[in-house]
């Protein structure tokens, strides 16, 4: 197993394709500017007006920026994959890199490393600047709870990115993958909620999205909703890894 874990040289370049696919370093740039500037300008237009303006958990209302920074780490996640099912770039990619596994958990390492990185950094952003247009309803970083919203939001964009990196590795399409995911999380998840009750919360999006609430919701805590959107993620990764090792390039 060891022979197969990524090593520098692989990292490098990986994180060079990265960088010189504007449309997928875009995404990655876009979870910050998506999140952040939301919620900035939704705090800013409606955040004074009353209390529970932007919802009746304070905590959960300041990352509401990241129902639209999910989308673009889906995007950074596709567009790092995707782009090996193009005209034949796989096979170059593997010309490079034989060792199917080694060349697979780079790129997955890639992803997830800048993700969280961004990730991390989003959160902070988001909630500081979503407060300081909040007047007198505003939250500290302190308060109950912050803490662990601002390092779990950057963790819940990551398994998102991870998510959407591993679907596209199974399916061999972004184009398929964002067609199915950004509807889901938009809009299949919150219907199939209503219908199923207490199941809808072991859902990747609301699972995950748990660790941004003040308050307890169903059966999962914060941390282990979390955790079930990791499984989610791995899954995926997992399905992937599969994909590439035994596919034809």
């Amino acid at each position: 197993m060891r022979a197969a874990l990524p090593t520098v040289p692989t990292l490098h370049s990986e994180w060079i394709k990265i960088r010189s696919l504007r449309g997928t370093l875009g995404g990655l740039i876009a979870v910050l500017v998506a999140t952040a500037g939301i919620q900035a300008l939704t705090a800013a237009a409606i955040g004074r007006s009353e209390e529970g303006s932007m919802g009746d958990d304070p905590l959960f209302a300041a990352y509401y920026g990241v129902s639209f920074g999910q989308i673009a780490a889906m995007v950074f996640g596709v567009g790092a994959v995707a782009g090996e099912f193009h005209n034949g770039a796989l096979r170059t990619s593997l010309a490079a890199v034989p060792n199917r596994t080694r060349f697979y958990l780079s790129k997955i390492a890639t992803v997830g490393v800048l993700a969280l990185l961004v990730g991390q950094v989003t959160g902070l952003v988001t909630f500081v600047a979503g407060q300081a247009f909040m007047g007198q309803y505003a939250l500290d970083l302190g308060d109950p709870g912050t803490y662990r919203a601002v390092v779990g939001s950057g963790l819940y964009l990551t398994l998102m990115a991870l998510l959407a990196a591993g679907l596209t590795a199974v399916l061999r399409s972004g184009t398929v993958v964002l067609s199915l995911l950004i509807p889901f999380v938009l809009l299949v998840s919150f219907v199939v909620g209503e219908a199923a009750g207490g199941a809808a919360q072991y859902l990747p999006d609301r699972a995950g999205q748990l660790v941004l609430h003040a308050r307890t919701q169903g059966d999962l805590g914060p941390w282990a909703g979390l955790g079930v959107m990791a499984l989610w993620a791995a899954a995926a990764v997992f399905g992937g890894w599969l994909a590439v090792r035994r596919r034809d390039a």
